[in-house]
């Protein structure tokens, strides 16, 4: 491949990821079906990394020792190119170091890398922060999937459903401008089972902040003729969101995440900030999240 990307394969299934932003940009089966939205005109993006931050900072700015840094949505690692640490034929390994450019932003030491293996039955991402720096690092970090919606053509949106492995019985959380709304609002889960529909996102995401599962599927209802499925699965982080356009597009977002947006009317030292992970010096954490994916 070239430099931009790298294409994995394994059983049947590709996967191809690319530099700019370590995304994953394509995750195919034997026949054919592509199961990643390809950043079409509704929203440019296949699988963005959410670092350092997942969600939004209140005016878009990071609050560190009485200086302000800009800080846009879902952090910078989704804009940088990462270098290649390895390049198999179904594994790579890219990494991002912080440098002048992120300190300008973000002044931090980190290092974020980015581990994609591919099997035959799915994708399996692993990410890990490393402190590389002599004070405590604060950061968020989250995975940002999209997946074609239908999965098969010709079937309706509201045909398909999100099924949990677990019951989901807590409030959800909803946003305003980007930020999180004080108070929880109506989980729309009934039982383990979330029936989609594009009515769903007209208040943006929504956002699991406290979740029994570790795993959902994602799939056509049982009255549907035979088709694709995916099940994702993720350790380590804490929350979900699960998103798609409010004004409708052909996508479904299923976002494990280790973070969240502020809450509105937090304007603190961003190290105050609630979901953030406080990572040591000279250690790290490791999240990971796995796609697999089938025919029913």
């Amino acid at each position: 491949m070239t430099e931009d990307i790298h294409c994995i394969r394994s059983d049947g299934l590709s996967a191809i990821i690319k530099a700019h932003g370590a995304e994953l940009c394509s995750l195919r089966d034997e026949d054919g079906i592509e199961f990643i939205w390809q950043a079409g005109p509704a929203w440019p993006r296949h699988a963005p990394l959410l670092f350092p931050i997942v969600g939004r900072l209140a005016n878009d700015e990071l609050r560190h020792r009485g200086k302000a840094y800009r800080m846009t949505q879902h952090g910078f690692a989704r804009d940088r190119r990462f270098a290649w640490a390895e390049r198999e034929a179904s594994r790579c390994v890219l990494v991002l170091n912080d440098g002048e450019a992120t300190r300008a932003l973000y002044p931090f030491a980190f290092r974020l890398v980015a581990t994609y293996v591919l099997d035959a039955m799915g994708l399996e991402v692993t990410l890990r922060i490393v402190n590389t720096g002599g004070e405590t690092l604060p950061a968020s970090l989250g995975g940002h999937p999209a997946f074609n919606w239908p999965l098969q053509p010709g079937l309706s949106k509201e045909s398909y459903a999100l099924t949990f492995t677990d019951e989901e019985p807590f409030p959800v959380r909803r946003l305003d401008g980007g930020l999180l709304r004080a108070a929880p609002a109506q989980n729309p889960v009934k039982g383990k089972v979330l029936g989609l529909s594009e009515s769903l996102f007209t208040d943006d995401a929504i956002i699991f902040d406290r979740i029994n599962s570790a795993s959902v599927r994602y799939a056509a209802g049982q009255g549907a003729a035979r088709g694709p499925w995916l099940e994702m699965s993720w350790s380590g982080f804490r929350e979900l969101g699960i998103w798609s356009k409010p004004s409708g597009a052909p996508f479904l977002c299923i976002e494990p995440w280790r973070g969240y947006s502020s809450p509105s009317g937090f304007e603190g030292e961003f190290s105050d900030k609630p979901g953030l992970m406080h990572i040591a010096p000279g250690a790290d954490e490791l999240l990971s999240f796995r796609i697999q994916v089938g025919m029913s």
